[in-house]
């Protein structure tokens, strides 16, 4: 790709010359309607019925008979159409339609002529959209309208280049999906495997173990498991740029940190001596909340001489401090919700843990199952990054390929 046009992406090899035209000019384009409601028989054949939040998706949640099509303004659209929301919260969202379907009032379809690309037109509309928003939806009050798209200006390209843009976005969509469909399978599978990998209330041999470990696991009590410590106080204005020494704050506990904690956000001007310093083997437990059944949010402090904030609950264990901190995030919702105390903003005090029942295994046992769900972590937050990398790029690309 080669720079310019004040610094826009262009293309190698491409006429630099771009022609002006309106959405109306180059396309043709119509919006649909809505089957009467009360006539149960319209919604029970098996036309894909598209409203406005599902222009993205290869699925509808209702479905039309040919009559309630015949019999209202509803009409059809064909997969790789242009899907233009035009009523609501879905203002300004746009699409190439994944299916062929009927479509309602709230959605226009635009079908581009010959020598126009849908996906170039699809992604300028994407790249205007809160500008279009802003300009026509003042306040948020109103409806966008046929007329209204139809008259929005665009500069474009040979088609030969619109196609090349097209296809580059389409392959940088087609990525995105891909990352987000197996982060949503890493999460699906992280949910079933706590669920699984620990025993039941009351048992003391999980559904599913991993090879070569077999036997009951020992019961006991979290208190006869380890001992807690509060931390101390290294409250928010002591949190500053220039402050030297890494400290972790209970609220992060809920908005920064997963089951391990080996990266630091935070730091405070508080002594040293006045604080209390980690070790790398503590189970940091939040003291205070708003909902009961977040307070199992637990997370392994893996970093030495780290200061713990005085909101937090810090247990010490021989056993494997992951393991532990997967155990408790994994079992111990209900039971650490049954403990808190308070109204909006709640507490839980941990001498209110320490009778609480749990098993364990073998050491072995425990690191090989901290080990697991570290990988299952590490995958998603590698997958979570390359999303995020991927929505910056393609943030620029819009930017910086549309005039």
């Amino acid at each position: 790709m080669n720079q310019h046009n004040n610094q826009k992406i262009r293309f190698k090899g491409y006429d630099n010359s771009l022609e002006r035209k309106t959405i109306g000019d180059i396309t043709t384009s119509f919006s649909g309607g809505t089957p009467k409601s009360s006539n149960k028989t319209y919604y029970e054949g098996n036309i894909p019925f598209i409203r406005s939040g599902e222009i993205r998706s290869n699925q509808t949640d209702l479905f039309i008979s040919e009559d309630a099509l015949k019999d209202s303004s509803a009409k059809m659209v064909e997969k790789g159409d242009i899907l233009y929301a035009l009523y609501g919260a879905t203002s300004g969202e746009v699409a190439i339609s994944q299916i062929n379907g009927a479509i309602n009032q709230a959605i226009l379809a635009i079908k581009p002529n010959l020598g126009y690309s849908s996906e170039f037109i699809m992604n300028y509309l994407k790249k205007e959209k809160d500008n279009i928003l802003e300009k026509y939806l003042q306040g948020g009050q109103g409806n966008l309208s046929a007329a209204i798209v139809k008259s929005i200006e665009l500069h474009l390209p040979s088609q030969e280049e619109q196609s090349a843009i097209g296809s580059l976005f389409r392959t940088l969509y087609d990525l995105l999906a891909s990352y987000k469909d197996n982060l949503a399978n890493y999460q699906s599978l992280k949910v079933t495997m706590l669920s699984k990998m620990f025993p039941k209330t009351g048992q003391t041999v999980p559904e599913i173990r991993l090879d070569g470990f077999e036997g009951e696991w020992e019961k006991g009590t979290i208190g006869e498991f380890g001992s807690f410590y509060y931390g101390k106080s290294a409250p928010k204005w002591s949190v500053t740029d220039d402050a030297t020494t890494p400290c972790v704050r209970y609220g992060e506990l809920y908005t920064k940190f997963s089951t391990k904690i080996d990266k630091i956000y935070s730091y405070t001007s508080i002594p040293k001596e006045n604080l209390k310093l980690s070790s790398g083997n503590e189970v940091l437990v939040p003291r205070v909340g708003e909902n009961p059944l977040d307070f199992a949010n637990c997370s392994w402090l893996s970093l030495k001489d780290v200061a713990i904030g005085e909101m937090i609950s810090v247990y010490n264990t021989p056993n494997n401090p992951l393991f532990i901190a997967n155990y408790f995030n994994a079992k111990m919702k209900k039971e650490f919700a049954k403990r808190v105390e308070g109204g909006s903003v709640a507490n839980l005090y941990y001498t209110y843990l320490e009778n609480i029942s749990i098993s364990v295994p073998s050491l072995p046992e425990q690191q090989a199952i901290g080990a697991y769900f570290s990988n299952l972590d590490n995958l998603i937050a590698t997958h979570q990054e390359k999303i995020s990398q991927l929505e910056t790029l393609k943030k620029k690309l819009l930017q910086d390929m549309f005039i």
